[in-house]
């Protein structure tokens, strides 16, 4: 392409400082270093997790930032030592790399990759080197990724090819949310046939969850979520009872012993919040039960009983719901577009990057489920 190797100047969304709206700039993104891609962003979407970095981490080093992470797109170009990648490619960015060459990859327990973290600061939740320059600052590169931009540069480890057939603008929601609640329930909790499940929080990655809690084959999924307006729609993705925590004048978790003859097999906390990560873990069955963290908190800590993990109950977490990045996003564009895992049903409202803000308030107040930025044409 006629923009290989030059500096790009587009459009981003900047976040200059933390619980302020982000500013729709103009910036700099640099040419691809050795091992790099640089990438027209198509579609993007927005997560909890741009909002968390935003309105909740707030941590001083982690500003001027370009958010954004779930998104799909083309390549531009490639850097020096990339063969994997060439330009026209349709590829999602990851914010988990998968090198394959660590000791983490190579294992078949877990999906984390020791150049996920060698780079990344997690406070700031991003790395220190960035190819984004506006107004003659540096701009930092949100999970080393940066997606609410119209170009953005990852490195080879951090992308995946995907099918060319697949539509960008639906796809883009796998790079996390989707992924991240699915796997939970097929990869981490491991979710058995004629179980009973619950799933707590139902944002994009509850009812993947949910979806997930269905295609393994659960019997019973109860729904827990203060908002019941969100019932309707977790019953598109197989939800089959519901309950507000707010209608009741007990603890949740005796709620749902109650309900289950003792706790659930399976409890999947999908909000981020660590009291409801304790109540879900005391939701499941005494000798049995699992229950896994699959919502995003590095701030608070949590705590719980000895005795309710030496009764029998295991307590796990899930990073991108136990998916190897690289290998398994592809295939999870597969079984969409072979009509075994939704993606539609997941957006509600579809903007373009200027409207950014508007994307922000609607996730913050619980308006929406994904809403899908069009930032370039494909």
């Amino acid at each position: 392409m006629a923009t290989a190797g030059k500096v790009i100047k587009c459009k981003a969304a900047v976040a200059w400082e933390p619980n302020k709206p982000v500013v729709i700039e103009e910036i700099e993104v640099a040419p691809p270093q050795d091992g790099e891609v640089r990438i027209k962003i198509v579609a993007t979407s927005v997560c909890h997790s741009d909002l968390y970095h935003l309105f909740e981490n707030m941590h001083k080093d982690g500003f001027p930032v370009v958010l954004g992470h779930e998104a799909a797109g083309i390549v531009e170009s490639v850097g020096p030592g990339v063969t994997e990648f060439q330009p026209g490619d349709k590829v999602i960015p990851l914010f988990l790399s998968q090198c394959k060459e660590c000791r983490f990859c190579k294992h078949p327990k877990t999906n984390v990759c020791e150049k996920a973290w060698s780079e990344i600061r997690i406070d700031a939740m991003s790395p220190l080197d960035s190819r984004f320059t506006c107004k003659g600052k540096k701009v930092y590169q949100f999970s080393g990724t940066s997606t609410f931009s119209e170009y953005t540069v990852v490195r080879q480890i951090n992308l995946t090819k995907i099918d060319p057939a697949a539509p960008l603008d639906k796809v883009c929601l796998l790079s996390c949310g989707i992924c991240t609640g699915y796997g939970a329930a097929v990869n981490t909790a491991e979710v058995k046939e004629g179980s009973t499940c619950a799933v707590f929080g139902l944002g994009a990655v509850g009812l993947a969850a949910v979806m997930g809690c269905k295609n393994a084959g659960a019997k019973r999924i109860i729904a827990v979520d203060t908002n019941p307006d969100k019932f309707e729609k977790a019953k598109v993705f197989g939800a089959n009872e519901f309950v507000n925590p707010k209608d009741h004048d007990k603890p949740i978790s005796q709620v749902l012993s109650e309900m289950t003859n003792g706790g659930v097999d399976y409890s999947l906390e999908c909000v981020g919040n660590v009291e409801v990560m304790r109540s879900a873990l005391e939701s499941t069955v005494q000798g049995w039960g699992v229950s896994v963290i699959v919502g995003w908190n590095n701030i608070h800590e949590f705590s719980g009983q000895p005795i309710q993990l030496i009764a029998g109950r295991t307590w796990k977490g899930a990073l991108f719901g136990g998916f190897k990045s690289k290998d398994s996003v592809p295939e999870m564009v597969k079984a969409y577009m072979n009509k075994k895992v939704m993606v539609d049903e997941f957006i509600t409202h579809n903007l373009t990057l200027d409207q950014i803000n508007d994307a922000i308030e609607m996730m913050k107040h619980g308006k929406c489920i994904r809403t899908v930025l069009n930032v370039s044409p494909q």
